[in-house]
């Protein structure tokens, strides 16, 4: 999954957006990307892909902020 020319900016500044705020991002090779997450060994945060039946396949990951980032691909 390349990330290259793209930035997402998160905030937690008061005003900016409300905590648990959904952000949708297309991407591609998402099993390179949940294989990335899990070789980390981060104890709490072990995101799988989901097949949704609408035909993306779907990751979902939170950020510190409760704020929930869903790569689709």
């Amino acid at each position: 999954m390349s990330r290259e020319g793209c930035t997402l900016h998160l905030t937690e500044h008061h005003g900016d957006c409300r905590p648990g705020a959904a952000v949708r991002i297309q991407t591609t090779e998402i099993d390179a990307f949940q294989a990335e997450l899990a070789a980390k060994s981060y104890r709490y945060w072990r995101p799988s892909i989901e097949e949704m039946p609408w035909g993306t396949r779907d990751m979902t990951v939170r950020d510190p902020f409760g704020n929930r980032l869903t790569f689709a691909e």
